[in-house]
């Protein structure tokens, strides 16, 4: 039997009258070229979650099309290639509404601050898409770790101040192209200081300095990121989290700011 001659048991009728909100394929792993700022082709393993709605009379979908849609689309990825990826699926798959989500690390590359020696350094970002009437959203998800110094510890020691590792994380709905690294950029200027991958013993002095001349609440954290993402034309709303992995507790503390500009 070929091909052109065997039975579609997905496009068959569906009795139940049970429309499914979304069905896909969940958690794989696929290959990707990430394209950034600076024009250079970056690539990493993205972790993918592709779904559409079914309609109340469809059996089901075809599975194998998500598959194909990443395999046309994995090369040189950015925020505007995404919502291609995304509208290209609807037609497809013959569906009304899309969902995906695409996880992975990503590198910079970071200069210390007085050797100037360079390094990597990691994030986690996600793209997430949805279209629904024909209609594309986009949201870009990124954790950036930074360093905070507590003020109330540089107060009343009489010795330092006590300092933690950070994460920031943005996410943020888009009406216009940003690059992953301008958001990034936007939240370390903010932080206590950034974090470096490689630091010569020039540069651990001055990143322990400058976190001590420049103390951050988690409270400050979120406020002060958030004056620049209000400034941000770009962006139309954000979700800001800052958890601190406290030093001196076992605990974090956590801060939370939601806006639709």
């Amino acid at each position: 039997m070929t091909t052109t001659t065997m039975p579609d048991v997905q496009k068959s009728r569906d009795i139940r009258d049970i429309a499914i909100d979304k069905v896909g394929i969940k958690d794989i792993k696929y290959p990707v070229c990430i394209k950034s700022r600076s024009g250079e082709e970056q690539n990493t393993i993205a972790n993918f979650n592709m779904y559409v709605n079914l309609p109340h009379d469809f059996k089901g979908t075809h599975m194998s099309r998500f598959v194909e849609i990443l395999n046309e689309h994995q090369y040189a990825i950015t925020l505007k290639s995404f919502k291609e990826m995304l509208t290209d699926m609807l037609p497809r798959l013959e569906a009304k509404s899309g969902y995906i989500e695409m996880e992975f690390c990503y590198f910079m590359r970071k200069t210390a601050p007085v050797s100037g020696v360079k390094s990597l350094l990691d994030y986690q970002v996600t793209f997430i898409g949805e279209i629904i009437n024909k209609t594309p959203s986009i949201t870009l998800k990124i954790v950036v770790p930074v360093t905070s110094l507590c003020p109330c510890s540089k107060k009343i020691s009489k010795y330092g101040a006590h300092n933690q590792r950070s994460h920031v994380t943005v996410t943020a709905k888009t009406n216009g192209f940003i690059w992953i690294e301008d958001i990034i950029d936007l939240v370390e200027k903010e932080a206590s200081s950034e974090l470096y991958g490689l630091l010569k013993r020039p540069d651990e002095k001055h990143v322990t300095e400058r976190a001590y001349e420049n103390p951050k609440f988690v409270e400050d954290m979120v406020r002060d990121v958030a004056i620049q993402l209000n400034k941000e034309e770009r962006i139309s709303t954000y979700i800001l989290e800052s958890e601190n992995f406290e030093s001196i507790h076992n605990h974090s503390a956590y801060a939370v700011i939601k806006k639709e500009k």
